[in-house]
């Protein structure tokens, strides 16, 4: 049985064309096509990982949240504040199922979220 493409990871080879915003060696961030905030960052890791459920080395998932300090800050955002997000399975509304942290701000954001 053949695994379904990774659109993810289809950026990270550059076979999908993505606004990169960000790089390391471990990680790549990218524009949100269907931004929900003026600042819509996805970040990802290099590696396939199928959800946060999947994730087995703490290291990762800080680079993540670490690369997302360092987009806001570059964003203007860091500041006034921004909301990081990594949804986990289809209930929760993760779509691609390659980990990601959104980094969302630039305008308030309301709680709950949805």
């Amino acid at each position: 049985m053949s695994e379904s493409p990774c659109l993810f990871c289809s950026v990270v080879r550059g076979e999908i064309s993505a606004t990169i915003v960000a790089e390391t060696p471990e990680c790549i961030a990218f524009r949100d096509i269907n931004p929900q905030a003026p600042v819509h960052v996805l970040i990802i890791p290099r590696e396939h990982i199928g959800s946060l459920n999947d994730a087995t080395d703490a290291m990762t998932i800080g680079r993540l949240s670490l690369l997302a300090v360092e987009i806001a800050r570059k964003e203007g955002i860091a500041e006034s504040g921004y909301r990081t997000v990594i949804n986990t399975n289809a209930a929760a509304g993760q779509t691609v199922f390659h980990v990601h942290l959104h980094l969302l701000g630039g305008r308030t954001l309301h709680w709950p979220p949805g």
